[in-house]
């Protein structure tokens, strides 16, 4: 399997990170938990000894301990920190597409640039970014951009901006972040549209493959994805400190 826990850390890259023995500690102000939450790559000699020092490097800066498990993580760390009393939340799935069959070209009504216009942060942010802790929104705005920029990518937006997305060229991967239409949009076709175009922008920039992650709650992108040829080929979770 990819190594789908190393690609979603490097497309979502947290500004402030810490690691510890192949174990990453990373934290963007608690703006999402993917970039507020330790990245356990690997075994650990003494499991307990190491999720003590992560929950220490955490309460230094005064946030609850999140871990990210998933199939890079230690076998036995889901037991570990249930036994901890840690609520397991968000369980997410990874899905793949091939991109042999993905038509080259702009897709008529979709714009792509290497930043994000401020119609598309917006967006963004009021859909599915600004889930913020009590920091204040302009400071979380701010952390939020700084994840965004810390990789290069292609910021696409539909429907006067009312629909956005972002496609992160990783090598023969291309991974599809911050698809959201705005909820008086919907039901146009717009977020396939915005899709198709990061799939065709990702296949031109030589991606053979590409990935996306999305809750398993989340019914209507998951049919969106399938639609579009995505299939599951992984899955993670959160555990959150009592």
């Amino acid at each position: 399997m990819p190594p789908f826990d190393r690609l979603v850390d490097e497309a979502w890259p947290a500004p402030h990170r810490v690691e510890a023995e192949g174990w990453i500690y990373r934290h963007a102000g608690g703006v999402t938990k993917r970039a507020n939450s330790v990245l356990p790559l690997g075994a650990r000699a003494d499991l307990p000894r190491a999720v003590d020092a992560a929950e220490g490097f955490y309460a230094g800066l005064g946030l609850p301990c999140v871990f990210s498990v998933g199939a890079q993580a230690p076998p036995d760390l889901d037991r570990v920190l249930e036994g901890r009393g840690y609520r397991r939340v968000d369980p997410t799935l990874v899905m793949t597409a091939s991109l042999a069959e993905q038509a080259v070209g702009a897709v008529p009504d979709v714009e792509i640039h290497d930043s994000p216009s401020e119609s598309w942060l917006r967006t963004w942010w009021q859909v599915d970014g600004g889930r913020h802790p009590d920091g204040g929104e302009v400071a979380a705005r701010e952390w939020a951009e700084r994840i965004l920029g810390g990789v290069g990518a292609g910021y696409a937006s539909a429907g006067a901006g009312m629909a956005v997305g972002r496609g992160v060229p990783q090598g023969d991967w291309l991974g599809i972040y911050c698809m959201a239409v705005d909820p008086g949009a919907r039901r146009r076709g717009l977020g396939g549209s915005v899709l198709r175009a990061l799939l065709a922008w990702g296949r031109e920039r030589g991606a053979s493959r590409a990935y996306l992650v999305v809750t398993m709650a989340n019914a209507g992108a998951r049919a969106l994805y399938e639609g579009e040829g995505f299939g599951v080929a992984g899955n993670y979770h959160y555990r959150i400190a009592p």
